[in-house]
């Protein structure tokens, strides 16, 4: 099991501040940021130094900066369905949280809505997406990622987004599935056509006959047979009868 605070493309300084005292130098956020920067562009990803930044902002509010935030939640997006997204959730501000948990049903009551344009709204929506992803609503996720501008303003910093969440959904599909209905995965990947064809077989590998999918057996959607086998010594049940004869009537 690869170690959570691993990043192989985890530049030296960075090891460097992640392993001293100078994690918690509010001086070194502007060094985190512009790594937080680096990794959306890249197409990498540090989870141990982002929830580093997002423990500086906790202790340093005045440090925050939103947009570098919701980056973070968003990089955690594509490793689904890890827990990141919710370590960095544990970390944001008490007020953005609250605002976030608000109910449909709650706001109907009188309780203030997030306001547009704000980190509640912006963690609201990325929860939204969350949500469906655990749920393993692939569909209503694409659909909700297209569905408002706010969405795409969110992941534009993120190079390759959707190419790196297909892939993430493809890795959730192959653990659990051997086929599956090409219209089915059309909807889940929102691809289609010959785009399609070109992402299962030379991203992921698998075949396709007619209209159903085939996925290779891996350790994880190979049924197996378990057997499981207890070695209980007769002296342990001897104990067991001595001791319901010495309780009291």
């Amino acid at each position: 099991m690869v170690a959570f605070d691993y990043a192989p493309e985890r530049p030296e300084h960075i090891d460097t501040i992640l392993n001293g005292l100078d994690r918690y130098n509010p001086e070194t956020t502007t060094v985190f940021q512009d790594y937080v920067a680096q990794q959306c562009e890249s197409q990498t990803y540090d989870a141990y130094a982002n929830l580093a930044l997002l423990k500086l902002y906790q202790f340093n509010p005045h440090l925050t900066r939103d947009e570098t935030t919701t980056n973070i939640l968003v990089k955690a997006l594509t490793v689904f369905p890890a827990p990141d997204f919710g370590l960095g959730l544990s970390l944001l501000p008490p007020y953005v949280l609250a605002q976030t948990k608000l109910s449909p049903s709650n706001q109907q009551n009188g309780a203030p809505a997030p306001t547009q344009g704000t980190l509640a709204e912006a963690v609201q929506h990325l929860c939204t997406l969350h949500t469906h992803l655990n749920h393993a609503q692939y569909a209503e996720f694409w659909n909700t990622l297209e569905s408002d501008d706010l969405y795409a303003d969110l992941v534009a910093d993120v190079q390759g987004f959707e190419d790196s969440m297909r892939v993430r959904i493809a890795v959730v599909v192959s653990q659990c599935m051997q086929e599956v209905q090409r219209d089915v995965l059309e909807s889940w990947l929102n691809v289609r056509g010959p785009k399609l064809d070109n992402f299962v077989k030379e991203v992921c590998g698998w075949t396709i006959e007619g209209g159903v999918v085939k996925i290779p057996l891996n350790q994880e959607n190979e049924a197996r047979g378990t057997v499981v086998k207890e070695d209980v010594k007769f002296e342990q049940f001897g104990r067991i009868v001595k001791r319901a004869y010495e309780q009291p009537a």
